[in-house]
């Protein structure tokens, strides 16, 4: 959307040739595309930023589509950046459609699925999510987002500039929190790199012993001191054995892991498809994943 204001307003079959026996407009610019086109949603990805989505949300529900949209900080805005959401639930309901993000973190691992599990618990006292991921096997734009092959001191440098980071572990729990009715005093995040002993190499990148191989987050949210919602996240290359956890503490305990973790590039397609039909069910306005009914996969057989 707007990428590159040299191009914008031309089809970019033109700028890049592309095959046009695709049956694909495809533009630079949604203006060129939304009312030459009819369909009933938008499946959005652009950035992680909040600030920088409303526009694009309000060129897109303005022209009556309903969103399924990617933004990390769009998956639970509501108790950071208030005004945001409302401005983007006014904007839905006034144009009747439904705005939602999500994704397979935030949207499910870190939020969703935990939510989910309390679900079969009489009570619940703390939860915890650990999400730890060997990002040799992810894209090339994922591992440079974790400050792969930095320098220790090129990571704080870009940690400190916020352009290294998971973007979503705050969202995650002030949604975890709004679900549980857990009102909090505090919501912290720590970032710090992960420094390999040792060569590692991906598909795409060769970590030198001594540099960075990734990033370890924590992000915390407490009540009177006392921390209720714990997520870690870790990515690295070469992390010993990739699995996503969930260990709720109440009646009754439960600890809850997937081996082998949640495959993330495949993993946020496929949630943000399946979304789909929850959407377009909705109410107009800002949704999020607490405020729709379960997603979950669909094939109609044929008969």
């Amino acid at each position: 959307m707007d990428l590159n204001p040299r191009l914008a307003g031309q089809d970019l079959g033109d700028v890049l040739g592309i095959d046009r026996k695709l049956g694909v407009l495809v533009s630079v610019d949604e203006k060129d595309v939304l009312p030459k086109i009819k369909a009933d949603i938008v499946l959005h990805a652009t950035t992680s930023s909040l600030k920088v989505t409303v526009p694009q949300l309000k060129s897109v529900t303005k022209a009556g589509y309903s969103v399924v949209s990617t933004c990390e900080e769009l998956a639970y805005p509501w108790a950071r950046q208030s005004d945001l959401a409302q401005e983007i639930d006014k904007i839905s309901k006034e144009n009747k459609v439904t705005v939602l993000a999500t994704g397979v973190n935030p949207g499910f691992v870190m939020d969703t699925w935990p939510i989910l599990m309390t679900a079969v618990c009489q009570d619940v006292k703390k939860i915890k999510v650990a999400r730890i991921q060997d990002a040799r096997h992810r894209r090339l734009s994922f591992q440079k987002k974790i400050g792969a092959g930095c320098t220790v001191e090129e990571f704080n440098k870009l940690a400190d500039a916020g352009t290294i980071r998971h973007v979503g572990l705050a969202e995650s729990i002030t949604m975890i929190a709004a679900a549980m009715g857990w009102k909090l005093d505090s919501i912290t995040e720590d970032i710090a790199p992960v420094v390999t002993d040792k060569e590692v190499k991906s598909n795409f990148i060769t970590v030198e012993t001594g540099q960075v191989a990734g990033v370890k987050q924590i992000g915390l949210g407490k009540r009177k001191g006392e921390e209720l919602i714990r997520l870690e996240f870790e990515a690295y290359l070469g992390a010993p054995g990739s699995y996503d956890a969930v260990y709720i503490s109440g009646t009754p305990n439960m600890e809850v892991i997937i081996r082998g973790g949640t495959f993330g590039d495949v993993a946020t397609a496929a949630i943000v498809v399946n979304a789909i039909p929850q959407v377009l069910a909705a109410p107009p306005g800002l949704m999020t994943m607490i405020h729709i009914p379960l997603v979950h996969a669909y094939k109609a057989f044929e008969t």
